[in-house]
């Protein structure tokens, strides 16, 4: 069996209906056995970070490793960047490369490159891969597309890189297909178990804090029915936010640099916390940690070095979360909980106070008032994938996402351009029904490209660029620490017109200015006609339009800009 036929079918093997590419020399050989033996769909994307990000989108729908695959040198490299998106969010991927042949690798040899696009791409993505394997012996093939596939899923999730020199892709083998259980499972302390049911029940203000790592431990039914038994109030980190149902009385908000503030008071109020998934990283508990140090924490993660990292005096319960929430549920069968009431009056009393529709003064559209509208008409999106920037916070503070949504982002990677190729691996995994798609002006133009990808697709996925014809959240940080001047971020009326880009490329695309015409606009993307259609929403963002609530810089996380004043500046 040729090599190359024994990856394809593989894959099918393992349940992958579709791949992300840009073909290249060096992997021709792989892209005609998938066409040839097996139904899996080949989808050829405009760039390889794109087909990279496509991969992620489709493996954090599906919960199977994303497959994307690029020729030596350049391809491979332009992979890189989606490699560690996945490797900071915990999503399950399988890039597959292919290198020149073997005796034109350079080896030891005391040069820079023997064979023609020979790049040494595993010492480069070591860091941001779980593993990483090249293949010189055709014959370890299967072990090694076995244990890949292993690697990637168990633990905390994360990518694997393949590099297949082309020569062994075309050599002959006598197969063995493996199969490997994934164990997942660690052994829990049941005594720590004992003391957090009895500080649930104590607590007056406690709260949990749901993050990705709940659905990347395809652990989500489980964690919806811990928190209908203990009847705990929900803050959630940005990767967290489809993990609690917008109309769930339990859900609380956004908490972080740029939360709701009324989530951020809570969380730096509470006296108990019990964290789900969460690194608790600088994002989520701003750069002074001591405000929320002084209370009861139990952090539950699968790899130690995250709990007691930055956050110190925490209760380690190191556990898959599918264990965790297993244990609990077996450790209380007998036991009943009851709703806080004056602290879950609390909270609510918060939210009528900061509501955050009113923590903007802009002109024009004002974008959470936007996000409301879009999202509350939108229950037939499956997913919201927001890219980096203003837009994404305005849509975590603000969108609805009713049970069964999901909402995507580049969260530890921060990349610029995820959406939408992700949008594209998105809708894919959800057999080509409607996503959203929500990117700023200057996102949009690091992968355009993709429009012809989704065109050529007839994927219904629906694009809303919030256009303020600037990079708005850096233009805020000119604002505040260089007197305003906007060095590489603001090109006002420069700025192409989005809807007859879109246009340009076959999709049916229209412009709003007012508010006024929000409601129309959200309509026409779920007309009969048009529902099963990609189109484009150019939505027109005053740039001087600030990001807030957002943390005030050298203090705690519940004291916020515009109201709290960075201490920084308190000092000019």
């Amino acid at each position: 069996m040729k090599v190359s036929d024994f990856i394809a079918e593989f894959l099918e093997k393992k349940g992958i209906k579709s791949v992300f590419e840009l073909s290249g020399g060096m992997i021709t050989h792989i892209l005609d056995s998938l066409n040839q033996k097996t139904n899996i769909d080949i989808i050829t994307m405009h760039h390889e970070q794109a087909a990279a990000f496509a991969a992620e989108g489709y493996a954090r729908v599906t919960g199977l490793p994303g497959i994307a695959l690029a020729t030596s040198g350049p391809g491979a490299t332009n992979l890189l960047t989606g490699m560690g998106s996945c490797y900071f969010d915990s999503t399950p991927a399988v890039f597959i490369t292919g290198q020149v042949n073997r005796h034109e690798l350079k080896g030891d040899r005391e040069i820079r490159q023997l064979g023609f696009q020979e790049t040494d791409i595993l010492s480069m993505a070591k860091p941001i891969t779980k593993a990483c394997f090249q293949i010189n012996d055709a014959n370890e093939i299967p072990n090694v597309f076995e244990k890949a596939f292993k690697i990637a899923l168990e633990g905390r999730p994360g990518p694997v890189l393949i590099d297949i020199p082309m020569d062994v892709q075309r050599i002959q083998i006598e197969p063995e297909f493996f199969i490997s259980e994934i164990e997942d499972s660690l052994e829990i302390d049941l005594d720590i178990f004992k003391e957090l049911i009895q500080d649930i029940k104590n607590a007056k203000k406690p709260l949990v804090l749901s993050g990705r790592g709940i659905r990347a431990g395809k652990s989500q039914e489980l964690f919806e029915d811990f928190i209908v038994k203990t009847q705990l109030p929900v803050i959630t980190t940005l990767l967290g936010l489809d993990t609690i149902s917008y109309d769930n009385s339990q859900r609380v908000g956004f908490i972080g640099s740029y939360g709701n503030r009324w989530a951020n008071i809570a969380f730096g109020e509470c006296d108990l916390l019990i964290v789900l998934g969460s690194r608790l990283d600088i994002r989520q508990t701003g750069a002074d940690t001591k405000f929320i140090e002084n209370r009861k924490i139990y952090h539950i993660d699968c790899e130690k070095g995250e709990i007691n990292n930055r956050v110190k005096g925490c209760e380690a319960i190191i556990a898959d979360l599918k264990s965790f929430f297993n244990e609990f549920k077996k450790q209380t069968f007998d036991d009943s909980f009851f709703i806080k009431e004056e602290w879950v009056n609390y909270i609510n009393d918060l939210k009528n106070t900061w509501p955050d529709i009113k923590e903007l003064d802009t002109k024009g559209i004002n974008p959470n008032v936007f996000m409301h509208s879009l999202s509350n008409k939108s229950k037939n999106a499956k997913a919201y994938l927001a890219d980096v920037g203003s837009h994404q916070m305005w849509a975590a503070q603000s969108l609805e996402l009713y049970k069964n949504q999901q909402f995507l982002t580049s969260g530890g990677m921060g990349a610029m351009g995820f959406s939408l190729p992700a949008g594209i691996g998105a809708c894919i995994a959800f057999n080509k029904e409607p996503v959203i798609v929500l990117i700023g002006d200057g996102c949009m133009q690091i992968n355009i490209q993709e429009l012809q990808t989704i065109v050529r697709n007839k994927l219904p996925v629906k694009i809303v660029v919030l256009n303020n014809r600037t990079l708005g959240m850096i233009r805020q940080f000119q604002d505040s620490y260089f007197e305003s001047r906007y060095q590489s971020t603001y090109w006002g009326y420069d700025a192409p017109d989005f809807a007859k880009v879109a246009i340009a490329y076959g999709i049916d695309a229209k412009t709003i200015e007012d508010e006024k015409d929000i409601e129309n606009a959200v309509d026409w993307f779920w007309k009969n006609e048009n529902k099963n259609k990609p189109q484009l929403l150019q939505v027109m963002i005053d740039p001087h339009t600030n990001t807030y609530p957002k943390i005030a810089f050298g203090r705690p996380i519940t004291e916020m800009e515009p109201f709290a004043k960075p201490i920084a500046m308190e000092a000019t």
